[in-house]
């Protein structure tokens, strides 16, 4: 910790420190089931896009997975995977 008249300050101070107020419940069983099942179909993409080795299905499971752990709503979360799942499918129906 910096001497009091250095000019320095901490990185986590007691008098900068701010609680968070949103608090995630990660064992709310919607949100379990929720990550179970977008992790899984996450997963059947990246393995599918490394065997065949095609970017799409890869870049999209990525992309699911980082949803299933970023997005804290089991909702959003849905929409967001299913976004996902979407336009992959639209992309490779397009030719990329």
């Amino acid at each position: 910790m910096p001497e009091p008249g250095s000019g320095e300050q901490a990185l986590a101070s007691r008098g900068n420190l701010r609680h968070n107020g949103t608090i995630v419940n990660w064992f709310n069983g919607n949100f379990l089931m929720a990550s179970l099942f977008w992790g899984s179909v996450a997963t059947g993409y990246l393995i599918y896009g490394w065997k065949q080795k095609a970017l799409l299905p890869f870049l999209g499971g990525l992309a699911m997975t980082a949803a299933s752990f970023l997005i804290s709503s089991a909702a959003l979360m849905s929409l967001a995977c299913i976004a996902v799942m979407a336009a992959v499918y639209w992309l490779v129906k397009q030719g990329y």
